[in-house]
């Protein structure tokens, strides 16, 4: 289920060719110079033990056991803004806070420094978090996959519902850009499977929330 997401994709480690022809982005860490590095430790050991794993999202944003990260450029990029903003300037300033803060008093009624000391938790275990998506992806561009004619990761799939005759629109993503409200469904969903493969004038049957559903594939594009 998952390799087959991805036909347009080599099954080996790509070489620098593979890269450009199947439109993969190589990931460049944020934490690459040592600065950084250094601080890249201090997230890990400010909470050794603690747990930041896949068991603490909902499940729809869960990856399965033993699958890639694929995500779209978008994607990625949005997670790379993320990491950078709380690297470079939430969490230096909220440090500074508890820092002030720590300097007011009795810890253990200081509001300010309680508050900042968990909000600080919550950064840091944001960043692992982001840091292992970010390293674990496998970066695919739509816009690279033209001519497809079948549903794979990245397609954008227009269905009519045969029952209520509603037509809708989906772009399959990674699990951490589904948004309902943008159109976007991850590849792990029902829908998303369901479709996998189909093409256009094919008639698929899935169970949604709602009850069982039959709908046509009216249109498949990667934009």
């Amino acid at each position: 289920m998952t390799t087959s997401f991805l036909r347009a994709l080599p099954a080996c480690l790509p070489t620098r060719t593979d890269v450009a022809r199947a439109g993969w982005i190589p990931y460049h860490s944020p934490f690459a110079n040592t600065e950084t590095a250094q601080v890249n430790k201090a997230f890990v050991k400010e909470s050794d033990g603690a747990d930041d794993g896949d068991e603490e999202l909902a499940p729809a944003q869960r990856l399965p056991a033993g699958s890639k990260n694929y995500m779209t450029r978008r994607g990625y990029d949005a997670l790379r803004v993320e990491l950078d903003q709380l690297v470079r300037f939430e969490r230096p300033k909220l440090v500074e806070t508890v820092a002030w803060a720590a300097g007011n008093g009795d810890r253990s009624e200081n509001g300010d420094y309680i508050y900042g000391k968990k909000r600080l938790r919550e950064i840091d275990r944001r960043i692992r978090f982001l840091i292992k998506r970010i390293e674990s992806a496998e970066v695919v561009d739509p816009e690279r996959q033209q001519g497809l004619e079948q549903v794979f990761f990245g397609a954008t799939v227009s269905f009519c519902d045969l029952e209520t005759e509603d037509e809708q629109t989906w772009q399959i993503v990674g699990v951490d850009e589904a948004d309902a409200a943008r159109g976007r469904i991850s590849w792990i969903s029902p829908l998303a499977r369901a479709v996998l493969k189909a093409r256009v004038g094919d008639v698929v049957r899935f169970q949604s929330p709602a009850g069982m559903r039959e709908i046509e594939i009216t249109d498949v594009q990667y934009l």
